[in-house]
């Protein structure tokens, strides 16, 4: 295979230059056409690392979406876990996916050579890796002929990337992740997209809301998704004050139905025994579920309001333009982790009620306590108002 090509176009005329063009898209050739007063790429093959968890990749996403407004004909390579790949497979910003194992990522051997043939197979013109850790990096120290190798500014990241953008901070963690981006602006200028996103086929969408009323419920009536528990017990709000504040909701709004979100195993044991402190209520659709990730996708498409916990679900939620308010588990931020775009997103926190200095003498529990089922409820109205 060629590598890249970089080809003077000053001199061509507008005629020369079209048909260049059209003759490239039936080529292998990869390459980068540069003018000498007006750079501009095509066809580039970009490499974006993104190890760790649902949420991060969901919302890595605006990134995805950025590079592929900005370079419409680029190639986009997503590195990612292999038990969550299935969620990003059809994604438009997507046109491969590369994923690793556990056994590929924690024997340093085998992730070796899984690296090495990743970036020798393909020629790329930009790698992004989003955590630049000892590991992750390895991808842009064994491409060093790449032209653009970002990574987030570390002690030690200088010796993989060209090019460094600060850590997130507690900025939107989608406008850090937009942020990878930056670098390019020197081919053209960046047109940021701050939307992430999932796809799911029509036909998926259409299956589960055929499913939805084989369980009962009426899709011409709102359906709220409340995400009454979480794997984590430290990212657990009150059981109690949940419950008065469902109640409120079901009383304030009867028209409304529900199901609770939850996993096999303790969330399951956790969300009926809410069920059962409401009184098992006609308006909750307990045995209704997800089954998937895809399917909690398309479940989203027919949700009116994600309310409780936050967590992955709500970024699944979000992406796919269901409107969320959210209890906010102390340490986690709001800013960084409820970004701001066209889909409202809105949460309660510790932080609403104490300042940073009085929250470090507080244990998690206690600044759980902060968060009254009385300030949840008014604000949980509020918002559930103005989205209808």
């Amino acid at each position: 295979m060629l590598k890249s090509r970089k080809i003077c176009f000053e001199n061509l005329l507008y005629e020369e230059k079209s048909l260049i063009l059209e003759l490239v898209k039936f080529t292998n050739i990869e390459r980068t056409v540069h003018c000498t007063s007006n750079k501009f790429t095509l066809y580039m093959n970009i490499l974006v690392v993104r190890f760790r968890q649902m949420g991060d990749a969901i919302l890595a996403t605006s990134l995805l979406n950025t590079l592929r407004r900005n370079f419409p004909e680029a190639q986009i390579h997503f590195v990612l876990n292999e038990k969550i790949a299935p969620l990003f497979q059809g994604h438009p910003s997507i046109d491969r996916i590369i994923t690793f194992d556990e056994e590929e990522r924690h024997h340093l051997v085998h992730y070796l050579k899984r690296v090495w043939q990743i970036v020798h197979d393909t020629h790329y013109d930009v790698i992004i890796d989003m955590r630049s850790t000892a590991n992750t990096m390895l991808f842009a120290r064994l491409s060093p002929h790449t032209d653009y190798r970002i990574g987030v500014k570390k002690r030690y990241t200088r010796l993989a990337f060209n090019h460094l953008i600060p850590p997130c901070g507690n900025k939107s963690m989608v406008e850090h992740d937009v942020n990878f981006a930056s670098p390019l602006n020197a081919i053209k200028p960046i047109d940021p997209v701050t939307d992430f996103t999932l796809h799911i086929t029509d036909e998926e969408r259409q299956t589960f809301g055929a499913y939805l009323q084989e369980q009962g419920l009426d899709l011409n009536k709102p359906i709220m998704l409340a995400n009454v528990t979480a794997k984590l017990a430290s990212k657990v709000w009150n059981e109690e004050r949940m419950v008065w504040v469902l109640n409120q909701f079901i009383r304030h709004f009867p028209n409304f139905q529900i199901i609770f979100n939850y996993a096999p195993g303790q969330e399951e044991e956790n969300a009926r025994r809410v069920y059962q402190k409401l009184g098992n209520p006609p308006q909750v659709f307990i045995d209704v579920q997800a089954r998937s990730s895809r399917q909690l996708v398309a479940m989203g498409h027919y949700m009116t309001l994600f309310f409780g916990n936050e967590g992955g679900a709500r970024h699944i939620m979000h992406a796919a333009g269901c409107p969320s308010f959210v209890v906010c588990a102390p340490g986690n931020s709001k800013t960084v982790w409820l970004p701001q775009n066209s889909v409202p997103a809105v949460g309660i926190s510790p932080t609403d009620f104490a300042t940073s200095a009085e929250l470090a003498n507080m244990s998690k529990e206690q600044q759980y306590e902060l968060i009254s089922q009385e300030k949840v409820w008014e604000q949980l109205k509020t918002f559930t108002e103005k989205t209808l």
